[in-house]
């Protein structure tokens, strides 16, 4: 097998009420036989008590939560997890509605690709664009647009030409270069396991073929090696010292000159180890044990990195190391956040303190644009924002890479999450 074949593939889905996310990811699953025979009869019932008629409604099968059968939209995120002989899959299906903006910003904080779904009959809308651009945001790199209900609209070629030109329109303004078209009917399947014979205008595969085989391997956050260290693991007597953590981009091989953030150590790489034994490479996202040719002061929080003195353009972009941080920060609590507020702040293994130094923008929601400093963020707002942390931090923008440029806010007094912050 390839690469390809058997990577794991993160989706995340995003549409406006009824364009039919959750009805998509039903069909993918029960298509393409991934569904549980007990769970199949649960839904079965369910979709005879809710249209008292026969037939199955595959949208139960993602949404999950009492709240949204009830209203019969999706509220939380709901993931699924399936595969076929070619790939593995973890599906997120986030909400429309803009009230639920954070969860859409969780759900697709990981993700690959995100499927924009569009109602044939409705066009590109104001939420499509909203999705979009937070598609953009969270910089995942590829776009599947699926025009779903074509069988409503006929399975019209023209209408759907129209809509790939007035979604090209949006994401040529956003910056969006890898982005593919399905015309499809998640209700009847047309397209999205297997082709569409309604459909012999459109020459393309079906969406999960695509999704298949979908090549993750330019993706740019690979490229510059990083290993934030989680744990340090020590045998006195055997004089063992080893640095545990999880690959978080690039590789890391025996030999490679490395620094260590962001005191700015310089050692080399003595081994990498798992369980199995000694590894001649590692790539993310594998967990590791790195073991350094020197006794060096590193601990968990500290960012292993290429050395740029040696490695030179080899060793890539090197990481920022700074106790100033701007960022684009989604805020997920009822509560306002205001210039002077404290909070923890999680980044990679390292958690520090940090404070809000200021608010530079807000993103108007509604018309994408920017407006300049806000008095406060409230529930769902993305705005710039200027912090200070106790600690220097070795950081990445957030369009390099997703792990080491992204971050969490914290509410020390009650220990929730109350924000999600992407370096820029």
């Amino acid at each position: 097998m390839t690469t390809i074949e058997t990577s794991l593939l993160r989706i995340a889905t995003a549409g406006s009420v009824d364009d039919g996310k959750s009805t998509l990811i039903g069909r993918l699953l029960y298509d393409s036989k991934a569904i549980l025979a007990d769970q199949l009869e649960q839904v079965q019932e369910a979709s005879e008590r809710r249209s008292g008629e026969g037939g199955l409604d595959l949208s139960l099968l993602t949404d999950g939560l009492r709240a949204e059968r009830e209203q019969g939209i999706t509220i939380d995120v709901a993931y699924r997890y399936f595969q076929t002989a070619r790939r593995k899959f973890v599906l997120a299906d986030t909400p429309g509605h803009v009230q639920y903006t954070r969860n859409m910003v969780t759900g697709a904080s990981t993700a690959d690709v995100a499927i924009i779904l569009i109602d044939a009959r409705h066009g590109v809308v104001e939420q499509t664009r909203r999705h979009t651009f937070i598609a953009s945001l969270l910089g995942i790199p590829h776009l599947a647009v699926c025009v779903n209900k074509m069988d409503l609209v006929g399975y019209a070629e023209d209408i759907f030409d129209g809509i790939v030109r007035d979604f090209c329109a949006v994401a040529r303004g956003l910056g969006i270069n890898d982005v593919q078209f399905f015309p499809i009917s998640a209700k009847l399947g047309d397209n999205v396991v297997d082709g569409s014979a309604s459909m012999d205008w459109y020459s393309g595969v079906p969406l999960l073929e695509h999704l298949e085989t979908l090549s993750l391997a330019d993706d740019p956050a690979g490229h510059d090696a990083r290993f934030p260290v989680q744990w340090v693991i020590r045998d006195h007597d055997a004089d063992y010292r080893g640095y545990a953590g999880t690959v978080a981009g690039g590789e890391l091989r025996p030999g490679d000159p490395v620094v260590v953030l962001p005191s700015g150590v310089r050692t080399t790489i003595a081994a990498v180890e798992t369980l199995d034994g000694e590894l001649e490479v590692a790539v993310a996202p594998m967990s590791v044990t790195v073991r350094l040719a020197d006794n060096v002061d590193a601990s968990r929080g500290d960012l292993i990195a290429p050395d740029p003195a040696v490695a030179g353009e080899a060793g890539g972009v090197p990481p920022v190391v700074s106790r100033e941080i701007t960022a684009d920060v989604c805020w997920m609590a009822g509560a306002e956040l205001r210039p002077g507020a404290r909070l923890a702040l999680k980044h990679t293994t390292s958690s520090v303190r940090a404070i809000v130094d200021a608010l530079e923008d807000v993103i108007d929601i509604t018309t994408l644009e920017r407006v300049a400093a806000p008095e406060s963020l409230a529930l769902n707002d993305i705005g710039r924002v200027r912090l200070r942390v106790s600690r220097e931090l070795a950081v990445d923008p957030y369009e390099r890479n997703r792990t080491t440029g992204s971050f969490i806010l914290i509410d020390e007094a009650t220990n929730e999450t109350v924000g999600a912050g992407m370096v820029r």
